[in-house]
């Protein structure tokens, strides 16, 4: 039924599977990781062409995509979109990824999680790749400094950075490496295991470094822009004194279509 002709003369941008949880390992080269992943496989479908081969889709994620080298997507693409004998293929990969963290004074060390999404079209011959890397940090009120007697309000930060990449050059900065910009962009780093020294240090690194969610995400822009490297930005500011969240979003050289979902 799903390879008959269609005579309604619709094309359809995106159908496929979506939540599809499935084992994945990452492997960039410097960092390898195992975990359940949440895929997301579509196709466009043309107008003559009633249905796509959804049951070829977990097969090819099984076959090609359960281990992601993001170096090596586009040829994984290909033979995927080749199978599916289509020309627009876009495929999602998202999952937890963990670092080994120290402490900044008693370097007690535990996993910091952060959260990994590689999204990917193939249209045609070209090749698109959005890696994008969520995580935590802490910002400390430059206002609530400059106007207190002693002391300043301060709060986890929520920051995703996405890289993009194409064709021959599809990843320019690897994750761990996005992980480190957002780090250097705070007021400071938060941390698994925290003792009382630890504690100490991560105060005072944050007084002696206030920023505002603004400050954040124009020192993280302009690392990325000395790299190089496509990006788009979210920040939120996850309030300690306020009812509301403060965001901020920011897009670099990031062609049209190709931001994360």
């Amino acid at each position: 039924m799903q390879a008959a002709q269609d005579m309604r003369g619709v094309a359809i941008d995106e159908v496929g599977v979506s939540g599809l949880r499935y084992p994945l390992t990452f492997d960039d080269g410097v960092l390898v990781q195992s975990g359940i992943a949440d895929v997301e496989l579509t196709v466009r479908l043309p107008t003559d062409r009633r249905g796509t081969h959804m049951s070829r889709m977990v097969q090819a994620v099984d076959t090609y995509i359960s281990r992601a080298n993001p170096y090596e997507l586009h040829t994984a693409f290909k033979t995927v979109a080749a199978l599916l004998d289509v020309t627009d293929l876009r495929i999602s990969l998202a999952m937890p990824i963990a670092t080994r963290v120290k402490s900044p004074a008693t370097k007690n060390s535990g996993y910091q999680v952060h959260d990994m999404e590689l999204c990917g079209r193939l249209l045609e011959d070209e090749f698109h790749l959005t890696s994008t890397v969520t995580t935590d940090v802490t910002t400390l009120c430059p206002c609530s400094k400059a106007i207190s007697d002693y002391g300043a309000h301060n709060q986890r930060s929520r920051v995703s950075l996405s890289a993009h990449g194409a064709n021959d050059a599809p990843y320019p900065i690897q994750l761990l490496d996005l992980v480190q910009l957002i780090h250097d962009a705070s007021s400071c780093p938060v941390y698994p295991v925290v003792k009382r020294p630890d504690e100490r240090a991560i105060t005072m690194a944050a007084y002696d470094n206030p920023k505002f969610v603004e400050d954040l995400i124009r020192d993280l822009t302009i690392s990325c822009r000395e790299l190089a490297v496509p990006h788009a930005i979210t920040a939120r500011n996850i309030e300690s004194i306020h009812s509301h969240d403060a965001v901020a979003r920011l897009v670099w050289a990031m062609p049209a279509g190709v931001l994360p979902r």
